[in-house]
């Protein structure tokens, strides 16, 4: 009879075990899914303090300009939880580039490159691992600190908010990124949380952004530079060249409106029929209003398009803010996007993109910041080889477009101030009213030498009225010194 008791006392000890085990491949589950699947949300959540700790027990990859400069490093501070802070030698100088590390996390090159920098890309860990060494890659970028200070002190020179990019339009590095104001990155590499927290909503708050990098991160009505595109499809079309008389009334009635639209300062344009070329070099707004309603806004549209605008897969490594040209239209909003007003929006890259398309034979190349990726011990892991971006018109119509730019820097032109002596300097203004305070964006795009383009430049500085006086010096200055011209 004990024999029976026994098998029925073992029951409950079988649910006992079944439960026990599955409780256990559960658990074991879990454990897998947070290590294999989950490691990476848990290792970025700002709460997680052995990730802060790990950040910066090790010292991050420097970041370098073109010509060797650090901008970017680590000192070793021997601190119990934090060892390693970061600087940056230049402070506000190269901010819009770098951006910065915290506790907060990062932004700018620091944020899009963490895992080289940091050492966390597989590339660098095996590296690491194998020789032993702690550092993250190296960055050299493809910044020019000359064409960087150049663009950060003229455009500071101006008193106003904007933003400066230049580009070699042979291979799209870009060579200078100006934004303003802007601020010192050292102020966020404090380990004091409260005085960082304070620092961060300090500048959050600040009215002029100056954690906005404006020229990657905001567009703006492009106004008048934005002639290069309604030109570049008026060339394409065929219906046009540079020496076509235009049509170029005093004022033009908006079609279906009672607005009539006038040239800059009410003036006539020429003689009221000029040549297409006259009314580019002195910018004036009712041919081109005529223009676009005769092109269309497809035809429109497809040129912008093949410049970039409406793209949203451009990164720098960091993302850039879409460039618009604006869905359907009537004709009279057709006409004023033809003049860069309307919807349309482009960012100062974009802005430094079409001068730069132009001066590569109607090719515009992928704009990039990081030249290479290096080790510790030097070697290269990565290298960016320049890429086409977009064929934005054929080789002869870019020709005829240099020659019309050319024209906007001598004299009659409305950007003599941009002009280079001994140097053929292709250009367009823009003055982009701004409905939101009324008072219009000063805006320049540029390359030079017209005949060899070894830069080209967009300079957009709010507020600053016409582009001709205010934008264009900044350019000028941007030109020289990549050119060598000390001025």
């Amino acid at each position: 009879m004990a024999a029976p008791r026994a098998r029925r006392i073992n029951i409950p000890l079988r649910h006992v075990a079944l439960v026990c085990g599955a409780m256990l491949f559960a658990l074991l589950g879990k454990v897998t899914y947070i290590q294999a699947l989950d490691a990476d949300r848990l290792n970025a959540d700002p709460r997680n303090h052995q990730t802060m700790i790990a950040r910066f027990a090790g010292p991050r990859g420097e970041i370098l300009l073109r010509d060797g400069t650090v901008i970017a490093t680590s000192r070793d501070g021997g601190g119990a939880d934090y060892r390693y802070r970061r600087v940056y030698p230049a402070g506000p100088l190269y901010a819009p580039v770098t951006g910065h590390i915290s506790l907060y996390g990062g932004a700018g090159i620091e944020k899009a490159e963490d895992a080289v920098l940091s050492g966390g890309d597989p590339r660098v860990k095996v590296r690491s691992l194998v020789y032993g060494t702690e550092s993250g890659a190296t960055l050299k970028l493809t910044i020019d600190g000359r064409a960087q200070r150049a663009a950060y002190e003229a455009l500071r020179a101006t008193g106003l908010r904007g933003a400066v990019v230049a580009i070699t339009p042979a291979t799209g590095a870009i060579l200078a990124m100006v934004s303003l104001p802007s601020y010192d990155p050292n102020l966020y590499t404090t380990f004091d949380g409260a005085r960082l927290d304070g620092i961060d909503r300090r500048l959050q708050a600040d009215p002029g952004r100056p954690l906005l990098n404006r020229a990657i991160q905001q567009n703006y009505p492009p106004g008048s530079a934005f002639k290069i595109v309604t030109s570049a499809a008026a060339l394409t079309s065929g219906r046009y060249s540079p020496t076509t008389k235009v049509d170029a009334p005093e004022a033009l009635r908006l079609p279906g409106t009672g607005t009539y639209l006038r040239n800059a300062g009410g003036t006539a344009c020429g003689d009221g029929n000029p040549p297409l070329a006259y009314a580019f070099k002195t910018s004036c707004n009712t041919p081109f209003a005529k223009i676009g309603i005769d092109l269309g806004q497809d035809a429109l549209r497809e040129q912008a398009e093949a410049f970039g605008f409406g793209a949203d897969d451009l990164t720098v490594p960091m993302p850039v803010a879409r460039s618009v040209y604006p869905p359907e239209m009537d004709r009279a909003q057709t006409a004023m996007s033809a003049l860069g007003q309307f919807d349309d929006r482009a960012t100062p890259l974009m802005i430094a993109m079409i001068s730069a398309a132009v001066a590569n034979d109607g090719v515009l190349m992928r704009p990039y910041l990081v030249e290479e990726v290096r080790l510790a011990d030097g070697t290269v892991i990565d290298e960016t080889e320049p890429s086409r971006y977009r064929q934005t018109l054929d080789e002869h119509e870019a020709n005829r477009l240099t020659a019309m730019m050319v024209t906007v820097t001598r004299p009659g032109g409305t950007g003599t101030a941009a002009a280079i002596p001994g140097v053929d300097v292709a250009a367009k203004t823009g003055t982009a009213e701004n409905a939101a305070s009324g008072q219009d964006h000063a805006i320049f795009t540029s390359f030079a030498p017209a005949a060899d383009p070894r830069v080209a430049v967009g300079v957009l500085v709010e507020h600053g009225g016409f582009g001709g006086q205010v934008a264009a010096p900044v350019a000028k200055a941007v030109m020289r010194a990549v050119l060598g011209d000390p001025g």
